[in-house]
């Protein structure tokens, strides 16, 4: 796919890790450097695909890990095409809240569909982040700020912790195979600290100045 003269950066990690926060900050340091920054989340970025969230967070939904899978592609597909892609190729900076690593790592490490498979529908799709930046927080620090929130528990919040294990241990697989596009930044700090870590990772990799 014709990429552009943009940039696309992806916020990855298990829930509780702080991504939203990040993304918001991330995108006022990049129009802060006056670029046009268009700031999105996964799934969901544009009407399809926020209807296509909502049956996926819904705790009434029962689909299969597969079925589960193919959703979150045909949300992705028209993200990509409808947001993602016209932002990167007219110069913008693209800063989005989860991509193809949490797939997976939800859907392939946790829930059991093979990776194999949902690397040949990344092919498919064929849009690469420039940057993703995995956001790693303890277990029990997650467990403590979703508890704060205070917000009622989603479809993947209710399948327990034996899932964000496995989510976990996945998103560590998947940003030690890919170590040129993939940063791991600790989140057990203030949110002034952790966005001070990705400005620096993106600096080091030229992607900000």
């Amino acid at each position: 796919m014709n990429r552009g003269p943009g940039l696309f950066v992806t916020l990855e990690g298990g829930e509780g890790a702080g991504k939203s926060t990040q993304a918001r900050r991330l995108a006022a340091v990049f129009e802060a450097a006056g670029r046009e920054v268009v700031l999105t989340r996964e799934p969901g970025g544009t009407v399809g695909a926020e209807k296509v969230r909502g049956l996926l967070l819904d705790p009434a939904t029962d689909l299969c890990a597969l079925a589960d899978t193919f959703l979150h592609f045909a949300a992705r597909a028209d993200h990509v095409e409808k947001v993602i892609a016209p932002a990167v190729a007219r110069g913008a900076v693209v800063v989005c809240d989860r991509f193809y690593d949490s797939t997976l790592a939800y859907q392939g490490f946790g829930l059991g569909v093979k990776i194999e498979t949902i690397v040949e529908m990344i092919k498919i799709l064929d849009f690469k982040p420039d940057l993703s930046i995995f956001l790693e927080l303890p277990d029990f620090l997650a467990k403590a700020r979703l508890e704060g929130r205070g917000l009622a528990p989603d479809r993947y919040d209710l399948m327990g912790e034996v899932l964000r294990e496995k989510v976990a241990a996945g998103f560590r697989v998947i940003a030690a195979t890919d170590p040129k596009r993939c940063v791991v930044v600790g989140a057990e700090g203030d949110a002034e600290t952790v966005t001070a870590a990705i400005v620096a990772a993106l600096r080091a990799r030229g992607l900000l100045v």
